[in-house]
């Protein structure tokens, strides 16, 4: 089984930004965890701050499902969204912290009817149970 998890803008800070809301834990720290936990299953991972290159890995994209977590981008791309639904891929949105306990703004996901589902508010094992659906839906 081959997924790749795919992180948009400010994922990167994980670990540092609002550590109340997202964690003291870097992305990378949990990457080598979540590889090992599902060993036998390849896990890439890409991330950027820019909205055209997740459209881009989207794109390209080339396993059996994607984890995705937007960011921001949930809440107002439809560029994304359309992406997704150019492609045969499963994806699965993914956020750490729980949208619909936050801001307003964020209680509406412009992806989320193009995903196979969404996760939210499990912290970093979000991906974890992301990549078992994948990973179930596939084995069917």
């Amino acid at each position: 089984m081959k997924i790749l998890i795919i992180n948009g803008p400010n994922l990167n800070l994980l670990g540092t930004r609002e550590p109340g809301i997202y964690g003291s834990r870097s992305f990378e720290s949990y990457l080598q965890e979540l590889r090992e936990m599902l060993d036998g299953d390849e896990i890439d991972y890409l991330q950027s701050n820019h909205e055209g290159d997740i459209i881009d890995f989207l794109h390209a994209a080339d396993c059996d499902g994607i984890i995705l977590n937007a960011g921001a981008y949930t809440h107002t791309s439809l560029a994304i969204a359309d992406a997704i639904a150019a492609i045969q891929i499963p994806v699965i949105e993914v956020h750490i912290s729980n949208i619909y306990s936050r801001e307003a703004i964020r209680h509406t996901s412009l992806i989320a009817p193009v995903c196979q589902g969404s996760i939210a508010g499990f912290g970093l094992s979000s991906y974890f149970l992301a990549a078992q659906a994948i990973i179930m839906d596939t084995s069917r």
